[in-house]
């Protein structure tokens, strides 16, 4: 029962909060057994993920004072894990990036944490392990913020029955709004099935979007060739159209791809696809590709889409 006094909600809070941080060890002096502390260790992951970033980019991502930076930054200059080196295209700026002892360490701490989480994830049956992901997935869409959303919403990972979902309201959308026959079902049918036999965690994703407990919406990240992911099966339904969701399922993928070592992503679509072609666009994939064809009953232009990371 939810207490109605705020002192008592407050307590709450940082009862939870206190109860994590130790858990997850970020209070200990040297993180995941590590001589890096948190600040030093988010720094390194960041730019682990990133060709070239300025100082104050990474300020805004992680959200860190200015100040208190660039302190840390001549630290690890002087440890010989990060470097800095002027612009080509704006010689004002200092683009940053790790050396390669700076990548051996981000490599190492991204493994420790890897293994600590999966550890923690062992002592726990499938049903606690469900229950834990969700409510943190609650608890992020809840607190993100930047997000236009009338109602609270969360991304999670896919279930049993997902599959028969993204197929069938695949197979309903398009014929309502494009008119698609059922080919096109049958292909999505084809790759959800594709990535439920083959699925490899490490590598490739789905993310369900839940508001108020209903699914209404989807996109999958699956491997490509080397270093490429493939983005697949973005769906928003109409109900939660114009909220911004499209774009945080996108942007997912992409933050996943980066965590994952990726170095692009490529994705296709058809020129009709309005909608998801401005999501594409505002993400920063460039189209790469055109070509007519003649499927699901209709003649199409088919585009590849591609994100360098």
């Amino acid at each position: 029962m939810v207490p109605e006094d705020i002192d008592e909600r407050i307590g709450i809070v940082r009862h939870f909060n206190r109860s994590f941080t130790r858990q997850i060890g970020v209070l200990r002096e040297g993180l995941l057994h590590s001589p890096y502390t948190l600040t030093e260790a988010r720094i390194l992951f960041e730019l682990a993920h990133r060709e070239r970033t300025t100082a104050s980019q990474l300020g805004r991502e992680l959200g860190l004072d200015p100040g208190y930076l660039s302190r840390t930054l001549a630290q690890l200059e002087q440890r010989g894990l990060t470097e800095k080196r002027r612009s080509d295209s704006d010689g004002r700026q200092f683009l940053l990036a790790l050396t390669e002892n700076g990548r051996e360490a981000a490599l190492l701490l991204d493994q420790r944490s890897r293994d600590e989480v999966a550890e923690m994830l062992h002592g726990l049956s499938e049903g606690e392990q469900q229950r834990l992901l969700r409510a943190m997935q609650e608890i992020e869409g809840i607190l993100t913020k930047g997000f236009k959303f009338s109602e609270p919403f969360v991304l999670r990972s896919h279930q049993p029955g997902d599959m028969g979902w993204v197929t069938h309201r695949h197979g309903v959308l398009y014929a309502q709004e494009y008119g698609w026959d059922e080919r096109f079902e049958a292909l999505v049918a084809r790759i959800v099935a594709d990535f439920v036999n083959n699925y490899d965690p490490n590598y490739e994703h789905c993310w369900i979007a839940e508001m108020q407990r209903e699914i209404v919406g989807s996109v999958f990240l699956v491997r490509g060739g080397e270093g490429e992911g493939k983005l697949r099966l973005l769906l928003v339904e109409p109900s939660a159209r114009g909220l911004g969701l499209g774009s945080h399922l996108v942007e997912a993928c992409i933050r996943f791809a980066r965590q994952h070592g990726y170095h692009k992503i490529q994705l296709w679509t058809n020129s009709v696809l309005l909608a998801a072609r401005h999501i594409y666009q505002k993400a920063g994939f460039k189209l790469i590709a055109e070509e007519p064809h003649h499927s699901f009953g209709q003649d199409l232009v088919g585009e590849t889409w591609e994100l360098i990371l």
